[in-house]
């Protein structure tokens, strides 16, 4: 990235954290069991058979977070609520000293003039709904509706945005696809069905919050990547197409056209969800963005075993190949297809296996990867995609999933015994960067 590349003076610059990854307390104040929290009780689960019962504390701690934020100059702050902290059961009673902790936490942020932007629900499902058939009941979408609703009603003018989920195809295909997440189940048709009432309760959710006259701007954060076949070979342009149509056209095609695309319900075949009669009108509602979170292609080969990719700029600690003209392909591909809102790239960053040397942690790989990231995304802004913000994965090292603390996401590190924040060389280097943006 050229020092002489500018962005938009509005872009708006942030970072992202999730609610289960950071803020521990998991049953402090009223708080519900999620099903993390369940399925962290098998330590067999997570790779490091840790959980996030503690986590990065940042329910007690969300002040210094705030502080970290501001002290990096940025824009805005994007974050997730656990619906189980509001709503223990995910049904009944609001509890209302989870709902004080958000507003804390926004009040905090607007004290620092950082823009809050919320998502709704980021995987982690109340343990109570999950008791009621979690999201292959039919019956959860209607609930998810109410919690965004009630959050709207709350916080719909104090946001900057609300998002209804963060990717989907991760709660449906990782959830209840492989059991790599909770809630633990491996079922190809459940998972498919799953991904249809996500998309059902994004369209229900956005037309209550829509009732509640909010002026937050309204939208949903999917996972997105190309599908690049590795060969020339019929076999595999096939399957890139048929990868491309059943991750990133399964949940864009309900929203901006109506439907799920051809190629992909064929190959589902027996195992393609039940959809009721007027299921698109509910979820093709018009939003005010659309966040993409990328962090790597798909690369698609049909021989056994498969080709890889040639890795010319490596990999992440999680093992994911760094392909930054990916995204300028995709936003492009995007731009060309549907009939796009504005965007926000939402997720975009590097698990890197970084080392504390003397208190200083010279992450170069992840600079590097932010840097050239960048220059992706303004290639594509300057071919014509409209994109007006860009949230960095994550700010704090923490709770990776099934990998637990193995993997470190964050421009900020986290000594997870003592709990200190040590800020990254890349924290600094991402400071500079927007600070010199700002100069005009």
């Amino acid at each position: 990235m050229n020092s002489f590349t500018k962005f938009p003076q509005d872009f708006i610059w942030g970072v992202a954290t999730s609610a289960f990854q950071i803020e521990g307390a998991a049953t402090a104040d009223g708080k519900g069991l999620s099903i993390w929290d369940t399925f962290c009780q098998n330590p067999a689960n997570i790779k490091d058979a840790s959980d996030g019962l503690v986590a990065c504390d940042h329910y007690h701690r969300y002040r210094d977070d705030v502080e970290l934020i501001a002290s990096l100059g940025l824009d805005a702050y994007r974050f997730s609520m656990a619906w189980s902290r509001v709503q223990a059961q995910g049904k009944g009673a609001w509890n209302e000293k989870g709902f004080d902790f958000y507003a804390r936490l926004i009040d905090a942020l607007a004290e620092k003039n950082i823009a809050p932007h919320l998502t709704l629900y980021h995987w982690d499902l109340p343990q109570g709904l999950q008791d009621d058939g979690g999201w292959l009941s039919r019956d959860i979408p209607s609930r998810f509706a109410d919690y965004a609703a009630e959050v709207a009603h709350r916080f719909g003018d104090r946001v900057a945005s609300i998002a209804t989920h963060n990717e989907p195809w991760c709660t449906a295909n990782l959830g209840y696809g492989n059991a790599q997440f909770a809630p633990g189940v491996a079922d190809a048709k459940q998972a498919i069905q799953v991904s249809h009432h996500l998309l059902l309760s994004h369209g229900l959710a956005m037309t209550a919050m829509r009732e509640q006259g909010v002026s937050a701007k309204l939208g949903i954060v999917l996972n997105q990547w190309t599908a690049d076949a590795a060969t020339d070979s019929e076999a595999d342009r096939a399957l890139a197409e048929l990868e491309y149509a059943r991750s990133v056209q399964w949940f864009m095609d309900p929203i901006f056209k109506g439907r799920y695309p051809e190629l992909a319900l064929r190959a589902h075949g027996a195992n393609a969800p039940v959809v009721h009669a007027d299921d698109f009108k509910h979820i093709q509602q018009a939003i005010d963005f659309l966040g993409v979170n990328y962090y790597f292609r798909a690369y698609c080969s049909a021989e056994d075993p498969p080709r890889q990719p040639p890795l010319s700029n490596g990999r992440t600690d999680m093992g994911w190949e760094i392909y930054p003209q990916g995204l300028t392909e995709l936003l492009l591909k995007l731009h060309e297809e549907y009939t796009l809102p504005p965007i926000n790239i939402t997720e975009n960053g590097m698990a890197n296996p970084d080392e504390v040397t003397h208190g200083v942690i010279p992450d170069v790989a992840r600079i590097d990867y932010v840097r050239n990231h960048l220059a992706a995304l303004f290639q594509a802004m300057a071919k014509g995609v409209d994109v007006q913000g860009y949230f960095l994965w994550s700010l704090l090292d923490n709770f990776e999933w099934n990998s637990g603390y193995s993997k470190r996401f964050g421009i900020v590190h986290v000594d997870y015994a003592t709990q200190q924040r040590t800020l990254k060389d890349s924290a600094y280097w991402y400071r500079g960067f927007v600070s010199e943006q700002k100069v005009r």
